[in-house]
């Protein structure tokens, strides 16, 4: 790939796939599966890791066999597991020459535009320089506000932030089994529709979360940013070969052919909305299919309170969000315009632009 722009990989690490059991790393898979990443970089491309495993460690070296369930003791665990995972990551990357460094990550460092922005530029750099990142969630300050919820919704945002070519979710089964019909493996997956979602189920790991829920999510969500997912058996390290060779040794997402630009990315996946403006058939139609900015005269309800800058989700009468958009004004001030026509609401708020209650600009749809 000599002259080529390097291709960026996420290459996301289950539990079930580095861990022996409760407490213990399998050294011995982390030393294939560097090897196998040195030799993506060999070709050009431009690995980062989104590693699991820091929970499970603590929780051996705590004595614990089950996952905590509160959150100061899950926090006190990936304190104590972090330090070990990344050394031992450290350790595996050295051996091929490879320099890594750890980032740690809060949904709130993505979801503000600025350290959003940070992030993405630190990554950059640390690739330039030739360097792995080795990125987690950082569980010992996450609570439940600022939480991602597991790995492979870190590794889909992670994916659309660097603007990756492939996901690789390395997991413990083959890829997306059709229980529900054939029992097979369902090698392509173009659209994901509700009948493919059903085929998926949660996990039973006592140091996991997720399970294949959270990797059809995370599917979703790189797939709309025009990033491809794979789904892999990860206790097979020569699957990343197979990979690199141009099959495919699990299931594959194919990524939609819209690429979303970077503020849309940001829009689409990173900001928590805080409501939902209900609109009417007609402001549905304008906003989907014409390329409208949202009028209060479309506006029919709302739901939750918020403040003017907030994330709001757009649904239709069905209550169905088909969009995402920061609102220009607060709920009280939507609640006292909806229904008037455009020119009434320039007049009674002349500071906010034309009056449009969210801005195509600021707009980004779901479907």
């Amino acid at each position: 790939m000599s002259g080529e722009e390097p291709k960026r990989v996420v290459l996301k690490l289950g539990t079930g796939v580095i861990s022996l059991d409760v407490g213990r790393l399998n050294e011995q898979r982390i030393d294939q599966l560097c090897q196998k990443v040195a030799k993506w970089k060999r070709e050009g491309y431009e690995p980062l890791l989104v590693s699991s495993g820091a929970v499970g460690l603590g929780m051996g070296l705590l004595g614990f066999d089950q996952r905590p369930a509160d959150m100061a003791t899950l926090q006190a665990c990936a304190a104590v597991g972090q330090s070990q995972l990344i050394e031992i990551w450290q350790r595996a990357f050295s051996q091929h020459g490879l320099k890594i460094a750890q980032v740690l990550l809060t949904r709130e460092d993505l979801r503000s535009r600025e350290r959003h922005l940070g992030v993405r530029a630190t990554l950059d750099k640390l690739l330039s320089h030739g360097v792995v990142p080795i990125i987690n969630e950082n569980d010992t300050v996450s609570n439940e506000e600022i939480k991602f919820g597991d790995n492979d919704v870190l590794s889909a945002l992670v994916a659309s932030l660097v603007k990756a070519e492939r996901l690789v979710i390395l997991t413990t089964v083959m890829g997306l089994i059709d229980f529900e019909g054939s029992g097979n493996l369902v090698s392509v997956v173009e659209n994901i529709t509700p009948s493919i979602e059903a085929m998926a189920g949660g996990t039973r790991s006592v140091t996991a979360v997720g399970g294949m829920i959270s990797k059809i999510e995370a599917a979703k969500v790189a797939c709309h940013s025009g990033c491809g997912v794979f789904i892999i058996d990860g206790r097979n390290p020569e699957n990343l070969d197979c990979l690199l060779a141009g099959q495919n040794p699990g299931t594959f997402f194919v990524p939609a052919t819209d690429d979303l630009k970077s503020r849309k990315r940001w829009l689409a996946f990173f900001q928590k909305p805080q409501g939902m403006l209900i609109v009417d058939a007609g402001a549905r139609e304008a906003v989907l299919s014409q390329g409208g900015s949202l009028l209060a005269k479309g506006i029919i309800d709302l739901q939750e309170l918020f403040d003017r800058g907030a994330m709001v989700y757009i649904s239709g009468p069905d209550g169905n969000a088909f969009a995402r958009g920061i609102c220009q004004f607060s709920s009280s001030e939507v609640r006292e315009l909806m229904g008037m026509d455009n020119t009434i609401v320039q007049k009674k708020f002349p500071s906010v632009g034309k009056g449009e209650i969210v801005h195509r600009d600021s707009l980004v749809l779901l479907h």
